[in-house]
């Protein structure tokens, strides 16, 4: 997927497109309703933005838990056939752009249709509002689609819905919300090889903390491959400072290849992470685990 970070190379390498606009936290079906109305003309992208708004203006209010990584935005959309993305740094400085002037540089790119949530606003003090990019885009022959919310079980699909499913334990609800299971993308490191001592082959992935749901066993898939995975501090042997992501498949192939990349999605919890007395222990219960994945799974036909 081509990608751009700023909007004079968006106007040199493309022409004639349509532009969702948004964070795209998740790119959940919220999302995708605003990607498929940016569709129709010849060439299909996204603008976002990086990081979050929220933690630039407000990090305070910054949520605990990020649902993608920019790489997890990068697969996800070229996934549903968006063809480039356009990642504008967020600071402090981007902050104070007038309403009119961000405008006035989107239409300047060469974008035929332009698309973003109803409620979407930009701009210094957040003055930009979709009637106004609405009328802005009208004197110059860009179609703006003002996209309404997606509502399923009578609320508002968003990111904040999402992130409340997975902190309270509900992958299901969040399956809904998403439109496909929950996952994180990273890349296999090398870690203490102290699960082929035990018998079980791990990989431990490359992944900030902030992506990752709460503690715990989970029954998982790795690049379509079933296994557990345990998210946590590993405190059994002997902890670590920051929470790791550690994933056993049900194949001998992905253990020690430690170039792959892993895209990991998460189906259901199996139980909380704990401490136990030693090796043996742990040992007895991850067997419990894999057998309770495999059931699981099963169940699912």
């Amino acid at each position: 997927m081509q990608v751009y970070s700023n909007l004079a190379d968006l106007a040199q390498g493309e022409d004639d497109f349509g532009l969702a606009l948004g964070v795209f936290d998740g790119v959940h079906l919220g999302h995708q309703a605003v990607i498929n109305a940016a569709r129709g003309t010849t060439r299909t992208g996204v603008l976002s933005f990086h990081p979050l708004p929220v933690q630039v203006l407000a990090p305070e209010r910054a949520p605990e838990l990020v649902l993608s990584s920019l790489e997890d935005k990068k697969r996800l959309l070229s996934s549903l056939g968006v063809d480039f993305l356009v990642v504008l740094e967020f600071d402090e400085r981007f902050a104070e752009t007038l309403a009119k002037d961000f405008a006035d540089h989107l239409f300047q790119s060469g974008v035929r249709k332009l698309a973003a949530g109803e409620d979407w606003t930009f701009g210094r003090g957040r003055e930009g509002t979709m009637p106004r990019l609405f009328e802005w885009g009208s004197e110059l022959g860009v179609e703006v689609i003002s996209v309404s919310a997606v509502i399923q079980e009578g609320e508002r699909i968003s990111s904040t819905r999402i992130r409340q499913c997975l902190l309270a334990g509900d992958l299901e609800g969040a399956q809904r919300l998403l439109g496909r299971p929950y996952g994180v993308y990273g890349k296999v490191v090398k870690g203490r090889q102290l699960g082929r001592t035990i018998g079980f082959r791990t990989a431990n992935l490359s992944v900030s903390s902030r992506h990752l749901p709460p503690n715990g066993v989970y029954c998982v898939r790795g690049n379509g491959i079933e296994g557990v995975a345990n998210i946590g501090v590993k405190p059994t042997i002997g902890g670590e400072s920051e929470r790791s992501l550690e994933v056993h498949l049900f194949s001998d192939r992905v253990a020690d290849d430690y170039q792959w990349g892993l895209e990991v999605t998460f189906f259901s919890r199996i139980r909380e992470e704990k401490q136990f007395a030693d090796l043996h222990e742990l040992k007895s219960q991850i067997e419990r685990d894999i057998t309770c994945a495999r059931e699981r799974f099963a169940s699912q036909g």
